[in-house]
């Protein structure tokens, strides 16, 4: 098992450049075929983008064991809001990989009579519940953050104005709130948010990976359609991101 997943790890990093470039193919097709360029051309590079999405099923063959060892790590995490969405997660990684792993063998043949359309329906379902579960985590981590910067203001600032960002933004009365005191306190929290991403660079990269992300899945099941072009620019983002976290590990959010 500890072979396996040491051998899945190796092989992640060869997955995420054959991901960025069938998104880059994604991108560049559309483009192309939407500025009238040579259908022959058009249809090279959607035939190296399949290519490429072939190639990447390969990569993720056995990925299951790896999403499954993860879950069982997670599981043992004392907070349970993230130990849920951490472990649920990972399961749903887990069913996606697996039905991805069958696409693959219907794909190359190796099982024949495969409703393809149905399992990668199925594939992506699972994969769109992942990422809700990520930025759900995401979430919950940035609230978390933000309540304890605000309580150490509080506690250093008691009976003062707030400063955020060399701005002075003063206390909302407990009374009624009026627009020019609401506008106060979303600046306020506006600026909490950003200060918190910019000091926590993998929650802000695991972020904008996971929104990129999910744009893919909500398209492929119907559930919110845009074009080919949007999404091969969210993959190839998202792509680059996870690079990234795998160059340099110390950008990958830990649990």
């Amino acid at each position: 098992m500890d072979a396996w997943v040491r051998f899945s790890a190796q092989s992640q990093a060869k997955e995420r450049i054959f991901r960025a470039a069938q998104y880059t193919c994604t991108l560049l097709g559309y483009t192309l075929q939407k500025n009238g360029a040579n259908p022959d051309l058009v249809s090279k590079i959607k035939q190296l983008e399949a290519h490429m999405s072939l190639g990447r099923k390969l990569f993720r063959l056995g990925n299951s064991t790896d999403a499954l060892e993860a879950a069982k790590r997670a599981i043992h995490l004392s907070d349970s809001i993230l130990r849920f969405c951490i472990t649920v997660s990972h399961l749903n990684r887990a069913l996606y990989f697996a039905c991805d792993n069958i696409l693959w063998a219907g794909k190359a043949g190796v099982v024949s009579k495969l409703d393809q359309e149905k399992w990668s329906q199925r594939s992506f379902r699972y994969y769109l519940f992942a990422l809700i579960l990520n930025l759900s985590r995401d979430a919950y981590e940035i609230s978390i953050l933000m309540e304890r910067d605000a309580r150490g203001q509080k506690a250093s600032y008691s009976g003062s104005p707030v400063r955020e960002n060399g701005e002075t933004i003063l206390s909302c009365s407990r009374g009624s709130v009026g627009v020019g005191d609401l506008s106060l306190r979303i600046r306020a929290q506006l600026f909490l948010l950003i200060r918190i991403l910019r000091c926590n660079p993998p929650l802000l990269l695991d972020l904008l990976k996971n929104i990129c992300d999910i744009f893919i899945p909500l398209d492929k099941l119907g559930l919110y359609r845009t074009n080919p072009g949007f999404i091969g620019a969210c993959g190839l983002a998202s792509s680059v991101l996870s690079i990234l976290t795998i160059t340099y590990p110390w950008l990958k959010l830990k649990p």
